[in-house]
């Protein structure tokens, strides 16, 4: 997108006119698919009066607002692009993939099989750690995986069903059509790509629903193997925590974020390293962030046979954990300023001035 419209805004220095915010379109014709879509009416000069047309629902009708400029994301403010970043604007920690297998499966165990292993050669227990990825930690699916980096050899050499993993694992790289796949064969008891936090961390589902109010993210201890379908943020705090599953931040996931199909499709390059914190935050405000985000966690407790799946449903989300999270979003609005925020458009707006602080305006020119 960055790319896409800094050409535009550069080469033929467009403006948008007008906009359709996303709404559901179909047709009658037999076997139609109905998608979402927007629709954008630009040209390479200006006019004085534009419209931004939003939907409520989107299926619903639109309602006209008249604004004085039009910017991609089809909000009022400044002609701003958010462009892929490697390190955060606003915050000095570093959110990462989790680690990428790469393996055939054979590194990756279902519970059944976990069991299997377990009855007949239980001493390849101490090698087996909880394997989770954005559907795995949502829907509270266990999934486990052979975990063997900085395990001395001597250790597992002579267990069986762990032999036969790795000799699978081997199999399947070398007869892969990627040299850099091949080469990982000598190396067929590890991860391809281990990026594993060495501290406990935040984890967020790199894909989840659009149709939950807040992505349900969560803290997990070091032992717990992040895939590379998840993101991880190593020695995040309560306010961190909180920060993040905010109603601001949720605001910005959605404007900004990719998609699959409709689904969030949450990165470090372009949503978390772009994402503005709060820019003066006092000790009481950073306290108060904390007790909101505890309070959320706590509610979460009160249902410990609930996924995360059945506590964020739309229909099923218990009052305690509505009213945490409520709680939250005042806290979290509270650090960015004192005037309540009277709807979402409104937040954005205010975020897009924040980003545009931060950056300095650089966006406005054209990018090399």
């Amino acid at each position: 997108m960055g790319i896409l419209w800094n050409e535009l805004f550069n080469r033929y220095h467009i403006k948008i006119h007008f906009a359709h915010r996303t709404f559901k379109w179909g047709n009658e014709a037999r076997g139609n698919a109905a998608v979402h879509v927007v629709i954008i009416g630009f040209s390479n000069f200006d006019v004085p009066e534009k419209y931004i047309y939003e939907y409520e629902e989107i299926k619903g009708e639109p309602h006209e607002l008249k604004v004085k400029n039009i910017n991609p994301y089809l909000v009022e403010g400044k002609d701003l692009i958010i462009v892929s970043r490697s390190l955060p604007i606003s915050t000095k920690l570093l959110l990462s993939y989790g680690s990428m297998a790469n393996d055939g499966g054979h590194l990756i165990l279902s519970d059944e099989e976990k069991i299997k292993i377990s009855e007949s050669e239980p001493e390849a227990l101490k090698f087996i750690r909880p394997f989770l990825g954005s559907s795995e930690f949502i829907k509270s699916i266990k999934r486990w995986c052979l975990w063997l980096k900085d395990i001395d050899p001597k250790e597992y050499s002579n267990i069986k069903a762990i032999r036969s993993r790795i000799d699978s694992v081997r199999k399947y790289r070398l007869d892969s059509n990627r040299e850099t796949t091949r080469k990982l064969a000598d190396y067929s008891m590890l991860f391809a790509e281990i990026r594993q936090p060495e501290s406990d961390y935040l984890l967020i589902p790199g894909v989840s629903s659009e149709n939950r109010r807040y992505i349900p993210i969560g803290f997990l201890d070091k032992d717990t193997i992040a895939s590379d379908l998840a993101r991880t943020l190593p020695n995040a705090d309560l306010y961190c925590f909180g920060v993040i599953t905010s109603m601001m931040h949720m605001t910005w996931v959605k404007y900004v974020c990719g998609r699959l199909e409709s689904r969030y499709r949450y990165s470090n390059s372009i949503v978390y390293n772009n994402y503005p914190w709060p820019e003066h935050v006092t000790d009481k405000q950073k306290e108060s962030v904390e007790a909101a985000a505890q309070r959320v966690l706590d509610a979460r407790a009160e249902f410990p046979g609930s996924s995360l799946a059945d506590l964020y449903d739309p229909l099923t989300m218990p009052p305690a954990l509505v009213k945490a999270h409520q709680a939250l979003d005042k806290a979290v609005d509270l650090c960015y300023r004192p005037q309540p925020f009277a709807s979402e458009t409104k937040r954005i707006e205010y975020l897009f001035e924040l980003y545009d602080k931060y950056t300095a305006g650089l966006f406005g020119k054209k990018k090399k």
